[in-house]
């Protein structure tokens, strides 16, 4: 995969920021997230966007249609404090 140019990744950013996403079937190295909902925090700069599955870390996925697919249905939610990585943890055991 090639570095996108400085517009190409600020239009990622601009299409791919704050949805919810799934990564797709058929990509072996992130079978460990299959089933799961993420949101995009941010797309960098190699083109890659930063995802948060709501389990304490944040991990660099390819911001494209071939890897991530945005999640539609309004039923499905996204709850960001569900992870101990937050300033007050609801969590504390």
């Amino acid at each position: 995969m090639r570095f996108p140019g400085f517009d190409e990744a600020e239009a990622l950013k601009a299409e791919w920021t704050d949805k919810l996403v799934r990564v797709r079937d058929g990509q072996p190295e992130y079978t460990r997230f299959a089933g799961q909902v993420g949101r995009v925090v941010t797309v960098n700069y190699g083109g890659r966007a930063i995802v948060d599955f709501a389990d304490g870390a944040w991990y660099d996925i390819p911001a494209t249609a071939a890897h991530l697919e945005v999640v539609t249905d309004p039923t499905v939610k996204f709850d960001a404090t569900a992870n101990s990585a937050q300033k007050l943890p609801t969590r504390q055991g």
